[in-house]
């Protein structure tokens, strides 16, 4: 008899530690989720067959989607091509589109040698994404190992250039954030990698680098004419940082002034061939972009309150219940 009461003790003890362990996990998410600015933009990437799929390479070793924002230069120089990238992050580091940082934008200077593409000197992103451009994301640029690019689902606004010489050098300043919510977005790093092909198996905001450690550009070598970079952005609500958390000198920066350090590894002089010229060949406008008239409210925190505290509270007691039953 007493044999079976403990059994039955026993029991009842597993499922209600059980059930506690459950409701503090359950809790747990909830929470975090809460504490986002901004929930996560959810965009899967395009398959074969979509409109916006363009090629995969026969290794499977990337894969291409059609971006308007993407042009050939011309006259065509050459087979080298960049890309520019911005990657949005809420506080959980989930990809976002800054619906709740309107009349904010995101300018990333370009040197000489990208001025003839439409919307560079500099590239100028305007948040939130959705409200001012018909394919606000067009890159699936972080993920796994398992895929050969990615995630599945579509993270960072991108530039393309196509048609650049063989041997040419491409320059980009720091990121400059500037606006309404400016001090709410940090600058978290860069990504940047050439010669190859991407490799999206990063984490964009642990494995992010500063300006100076990538250099801020790259020469093409032979056979190898290609490189891309993404700046990697994330919410960081004035509350939390006191100080400015732009992770750049908001100051307006001379370009020509910078450092003239050498990256020795891609021999790109920093500064040298990064001068902007106000006069381009093509039109400037981007056709990308679409204006809209309709205001974007910024969403809101959800309550500070920390919602399931009570079910656990009701579990522990149904514990204590328990044991005193048991011990009759």
């Amino acid at each position: 008899m007493i044999q079976t009461k403990n059994i039955k003790r026993t029991f009842l003890l597993i499922t209600v530690g059980v059930l506690v362990i459950t409701s503090i996990i359950f809790v747990s998410s909830v929470i975090a989720e809460s504490e986002v600015s901004e929930e996560e933009f959810i965009q899967p990437a395009p398959e074969r067959g979509d409109p916006y799929f363009e090629a995969t390479a026969p290794d499977g070793s990337w894969i291409s989607y059609d971006n308007p924002r993407d042009e050939y230069r011309s006259p065509y120089l050459g087979e080298g091509s960049a890309k520019i990238c911005i990657a949005l992050h809420n506080e959980n580091g989930e990809p976002i589109v800054g619906e709740s940082i309107p009349n904010t934008t995101v300018a990333v200077p370009t040197g000489n040698s990208l001025s003839w593409h439409s919307s560079t000197d500099p590239i100028t992103v305007q948040l939130p994404l959705t409200d001012h451009y018909d394919h606000p994301l067009d890159s699936d640029q972080f993920g796994t190992s398992d895929l050969p690019q990615g995630d599945g689902y579509l993270d960072s606004h991108c530039y393309e250039f196509h048609g650049l010489p063989n041997d040419d050098t491409i320059t980009y300043a720091e990121a400059e954030i500037d606006g309404e919510h400016a001090d709410e977005i940090d600058v978290v790093g860069y990504h940047q990698q050439t010669h190859a092909a991407w490799d999206s198996d990063v984490d964009p905001i642990a494995d992010a680098e500063s300006y100076e450690d990538v250099g801020g550009g790259w020469t093409f070598q032979p056979e190898a004419s290609h490189g891309q970079v993404t700046v990697v952005l994330q919410l960081d609500t004035p509350e939390d940082d006191d100080t400015s958390s732009t992770g750049v000198d908001e100051t307006n920066h001379d370009i020509e002034d910078e450092s003239d350090e050498v990256n020795e590894n891609e021999g790109v002089t920093q500064g040298e061939s990064i001068g902007i010229e106000e006069d381009h060949n093509s039109d400037p406008s981007d056709s990308a972009a679409m204006e809209h008239d309709t205001d974007t409210e910024p969403s809101t925190n959800q309550d500070d309150e920390m919602p399931g505290f009570g079910v656990i509270g009701a579990l522990v007691a149904l514990a204590i219940i328990v044991l005193a039953r048991t011990q009759r």
